[in-house]
């Protein structure tokens, strides 16, 4: 068993069978599917970056597993509600 597992979009332009692969739902439903046969038993936390259709990619696979936003990705996205005048001390507080 896996404790917390962190799983992230990392983009390569890489052509498999022909075509370029992206990382949608079915992309990250393969990798775990292979990850389990290749003997990943279980996973009790996954953090991730909230791609749309991932956090039901991960527990189709496992079942049992908690999902959690990734915190570097939960600060960016809640910059965007912050004037740019303000993020610097905003961040500075965070720290």
């Amino acid at each position: 068993m896996y404790t917390i597992v962190w799983l992230d979009a990392m983009h390569y332009k890489v052509k498999d069978g022909g075509r370029t692969e992206s990382e949608g739902a079915n992309f990250w439903l393969s990798v775990l599917t292979d990850l389990k046969v290749r003997g990943m038993k279980d996973v009790l936390i996954a953090c991730i970056d909230n791609l749309t259709g991932f956090a039901e990619a991960i527990s189709t696979i496992f079942p049992e597993v908690i999902i959690s936003n990734c915190i570097i990705h939960q600060i960016r996205n809640s910059l965007k509600y912050i004037s740019s005048k303000d993020q610097k001390e905003f961040m500075s507080d965070l720290k």
